[in-house]
């Protein structure tokens, strides 16, 4: 039987014993041989330098690592320099976000707006030497004006020359068919790869959803409630829920996963296993 290639997220560790932690992680998850690992990019660039340590560091490992490159707030300038910098360093891939509007910037500025704009910069800067990665949300963008506004700004993104996108993390498979079917009706054809998002904590996993907009089903949000503070079972409950949803999506033809990994290996380590990595 032969296996999709996974990918996994980390987000930039803010001390050395962090990063320490992280390089523990990295060679946990280098066992499913993954096709690559990304990083966050913090809004307006603030955590720009973590980023490119972070990258570096994975490189170092010998993994193929993918940049996020959140274009909101940034000129034309700052986001081909730094483009620059990662095609030195050979990074082929990156992932092109507006990412989210930092402190102090209003839409009157004069620099990019959009992560279609940024696709676009990318290819007319450098061809073809990035793979491009997009964000794609089969529940809808919270800040969209409709469900077909947001589909047009992932088809002007697709247009602009991407070359696969990421989801936001779901937990009903149906939001993820009926995404991939509604694009591909408006001939989009590139990969749509799910984003997985493991469950630790309910607390934790509510604020989230609710700042992204995915949606904890009604059924699941209430199970998760009902153990309070019960950790294991809570854990336990996720476990089997995702794993369940990932096997799902990939007997369903699903092109590959994508795991935000909170930089922790163990749950994410555990649903690769049940799914027989």
């Amino acid at each position: 039987m032969s296996f999709t290639p996974l990918s996994f997220e980390f987000f930039p560790p803010r001390t050395e014993e962090g990063r320490r932690k992280l390089s523990i992680t990295r060679k946990q998850l280098s066992q499913y041989q993954p096709e690559y690992f990304s990083c966050t990019y913090g809004a307006g660039g603030t955590t720009r330098a973590g980023t490119l340590q972070t990258i570096t560091d994975i490189m170092n490992d010998g993994v193929a690592a993918a940049p996020h490159l959140a274009c909101i707030g940034a000129s034309r300038e700052e986001m081909t320099s730094l483009l620059q910098t990662y095609k030195d360093m050979g990074i082929r891939h990156i992932v092109a976000l507006r990412g989210d509007v930092p402190s102090g910037v209003g839409f009157g500025h004069q620099g990019l707006r959009y992560a279609n704009e940024l696709v676009g910069l990318i290819r007319q800067e450098f061809g073809d030497w990035f793979h491009i990665e997009i964000a794609a949300y089969p529940e809808f963008h919270p800040q969209s004006r409709s469900a077909e506004d947001d589909i047009n700004h992932f088809v002007k993104k697709c247009q602009a020359g991407a070359d696969s996108a990421i989801t936001q993390y779901f937990f009903n498979a149906d939001s993820y068919f009926w995404f991939v079917d509604e694009v591909q009706s408006r001939g989009v054809n590139i990969p749509i790869i799910p984003g997985i998002m493991p469950i630790a904590s309910f607390s934790k996993l509510a604020r989230f959803s609710e700042t992204c907009g995915a949606e904890i089903p009604r059924w699941l949000r209430l199970k998760l409630q009902s153990y309070a503070d019960d950790t294991a079972s809570i854990k336990a409950l996720g476990l089997d829920v995702v794993t369940e949803m990932c096997d799902h999506l990939l007997q369903q033809g699903a092109p590959s996963l994508h795991f935000y990994t909170l930089n922790q290996a163990g749950l994410v380590s555990t649903i690769c296993q049940r799914l027989g990595y």
